[in-house]
């Protein structure tokens, strides 16, 4: 009996360190879905693909060591921490974790609300058995094989505005999920847009039909707003890029963009549409919560002047 007992207590160790795995999993696929995605789904600069073992096999059999060094400093045409300089250490390497289970074969992250521990009236010999069966692929990795899908609000219009169950951020597991309110009604009194999530956001903080909280320890805390353009020079045809900071300081704080996005200094930030496109700098917030970046007028909204033109059309503009 005692040493039925003693199988027991390790089967269930066993379980609740398998368990654990998988929430560490978990937390690296939202990870890597946030900061990896853009490049490591579609193969992107050279980055190996999510589950492609002969890519993976070199840095499998080198250790998981240089590989999170890799991650973190940067390697190639991989920025360091994917772009995302204020990513933790401990979640990089949990996405890198993550990628890593996919070409060992190890269990995918359990869906939303499925408990790995066993009930009372669960044989521990059927639990041993489930959590050591192959797992299918994970549905939420295949569909992140699209590489616009980290940009969220480039989604077909029909499925933008999702309801919390649907939408692919909340647990729809989750009893309190079915309690928010769902973003078409919560939208449909603001100013109207006809882009991103239809909802002219400039415009409904203008008119006060929202009224974002600056602290959230003191509701009558108010905004300091700096109402400075910046334009960038741009090559080509493209009109001047112009960056308002009055309409992003009513809503942010300086240090949300400085200075781990943008060093606030002349000359020190190398912005480009391929490091917007892959959720970096400017891409940091358009797409994911901010008017997507399809709609080129809105931020390359300085024509150009004549002289400026006749010295790119006769080869002298600036590089």
């Amino acid at each position: 009996m005692k040493h039925r007992r003693f199988a027991g207590g390790l089967v269930l160790a066993a379980l609740l360190a398998a368990s654990a795995h998988a929430q560490e999993l978990t937390k690296g696929k939202l990870v890597y879905q946030a900061s990896c995605a853009a490049c490591h789904t579609s193969g992107l600069a050279g980055a190996p693909k999510l589950g492609d073992i002969a890519a993976w096999a070199p840095r499998v059999s080198a250790g998981t060591g240089p590989v999170y060094t890799n991650a973190i400093k940067g390697k190639g045409a991989m920025p360091p921490k994917g772009g995302n300089a204020s990513l933790p250490d401990a979640d990089l390497r949990a996405a890198v974790d993550f990628m890593l289970a996919q070409v060992r074969g190890e269990a995918a992250p359990p869906k939303p609300g499925v408990s790995m521990v066993p009930s009372a009236q669960t044989p521990v010999a059927s639990v041993a058995t489930a959590a050591s069966a192959p797992a299918a692929p994970d549905p939420a990795v295949q569909e992140s094989a699209d590489p616009n899908a980290f940009n969220r609000l480039m989604l077909a219009p029909a499925r933008r505005n999702r309801p919390p169950g649907e939408d692919g951020i909340h647990d729809p597991a989750s009893p309190a999920t079915a309690l928010l309110q769902a973003p078409l009604r919560s939208f449909q009194s603001l100013a109207r847009s006809n882009l991103g999530n239809y909802v002219d956001w400039v415009a409904a903080l203008g008119k006060k039909q929202i009224q974002p909280r600056w602290d959230v320890r003191d509701p009558k805390a108010q905004a300091t707003v700096m109402d400075l353009n910046i334009v960038r020079e741009v090559k080509g045809s493209m009109h001047d890029v112009v960056f308002p900071h009055k309409q992003h300081t009513e809503w942010l704080d300086c240090s949300n963009c400085h200075p781990a996005i943008f060093t606030p200094q002349k000359g020190s930030n190398q912005i480009s549409m391929a490091a917007i496109m892959l959720g970096q700098k400017c891409g940091v917030c358009h797409g994911k919560v901010a008017f997507p970046i399809q709609e080129c007028r809105l931020c390359h909204a300085r024509q150009k002047s004549a002289e400026a033109r006749t010295a790119e059309a006769a080869g002298g503009g600036k590089p």
